[in-house]
């Protein structure tokens, strides 16, 4: 793909997890301008924990991320905020602020990280809104709003200040297939229409075929894969297969390492 854009995203090496203990190994990841990146994984494979390393939530243990040729986590805590500005976040569960209405969790970005007026800060909430197809649910508050509505409304306060890479956390969770359909389109439509860089973490087989450019496949903090829509129903790897067709793994039992853990040894 050739463009004169920076790369959104290189990930170069990244060691991360908890306490000192590594949940993320040596991974590497490329994100191309105005492409839609699916990153999935079984339960425990890493994929929460890859992507607050990717938004800036958790410093690495090792390695770096790159957003738009700058790192992200050797600079200043003051250049980071600054970097982040060209992101933007929809989380799983939509974390709108329930005390706020619709409109007001979409204004609120602009309010705090830019000096536009009142009218025109409503009139982009507007346009935000009715991108998303929420034009005219302004003064609803979240618990008013059904499971699809909050996850549009995600977006739309994601895509408040007009980040260059958008990064989206399950959001097909809990949606019926035919709302689960219409988000998919949501997301084709940010790159279509907006340009934008798109990363998706999900493990809905039917959105991440329908929207992805590419699929990373995480497993146990390992990138074990990365190809097309095509490339990844006809791979031989057979931990990849057992994924798609949601074929179930046996797990050799240890009965040593089972005690252990029983006594909390490990």
């Amino acid at each position: 793909m050739a463009t004169d854009k920076p790369t959104p995203i290189i990930v170069s090496n990244l060691k991360g997890g908890y306490n000192g203990v590594p949940v993320i190994h040596g991974c590497n990841m490329t994100i191309e301008p105005g492409e839609i990146v699916v990153i999935m994984g079984g339960s425990g494979s890493g994929k929460s924990t890859f992507l607050r390393h990717l938004i800036g939530l958790k410093a690495p243990m090792e390695g770096d991320v790159e957003l738009f040729g700058k790192s992200l986590y050797g600079v200043s805590e003051m250049e980071r905020l600054s970097l982040l500005k060209n992101i933007g976040v929809a989380f799983q569960s939509g974390a709108l602020l329930s005390s706020m209405t619709v409109a007001q969790n979409v204004a609120l970005p602009m309010i705090e990280h830019t000096d536009l007026d009142e009218e025109t800060i409503s009139f982009i909430t507007r346009m935000k809104l009715d991108f998303v197809g929420l034009l005219g649910k302004e003064d609803l508050l979240p618990s008013e709003l059904s499971g699809g509505m909050l996850k549009r409304a995600a977006v739309a306060r994601a895509i408040a200040l007009d980040p260059r890479l958008t990064f989206m956390d399950e959001p097909s969770a809990g949606l019926d297939p035919v709302i689960a359909a219409a988000l998919d389109e949501l997301i084709i439509k940010l790159k279509t229409s907006l340009g934008m860089s798109v990363v998706v973490v999900t493990h809905e087989l039917d959105s991440a075929f329908k929207i992805a450019d590419r699929i990373v496949v995480l497993d146990r903090g390992y990138i074990i894969f990365t190809g097309t829509v095509d490339e990844i129903k006809n791979s031989d790897n057979q931990r990849i297969q057992n994924l798609i067709n949601r074929i179930a793994e046996e797990e050799e039992f240890d009965p040593e390492a089972h005690l252990k853990r029983l006594y909390g040894e490990i």
